[in-house]
């Protein structure tokens, strides 16, 4: 069986978002840790579960917005 992880780019499509903010969101410690790397630093290849995106996604500071204005 073969193990499927998300590489930055993969991120960013999985989230609706650019991969510059992806990278963004890596690098500022923002994201969840990588479950997986590849390679050595400082070119090494990070990568993540969807699992993981999708449980730190539904979990994040932030998201969904603002909270609707409410007339008074």
């Amino acid at each position: 069986m073969t193990i499927r992880y998300l590489s930055l780019n993969g991120v960013a499509q999985h989230l609706g978002i650019s991969p510059h903010t992806a990278k963004k969101y890596a690098d500022e410690g923002r994201l969840p840790a990588h479950d997986a790397e590849i390679g050595d630093p400082p070119r090494n290849t990070r990568g993540w579960l969807p699992e993981t995106i999708d449980a730190w996604n539904a979990t994040r500071p932030g998201h969904g917005g603002r909270p609707k204005k409410t007339s008074e």
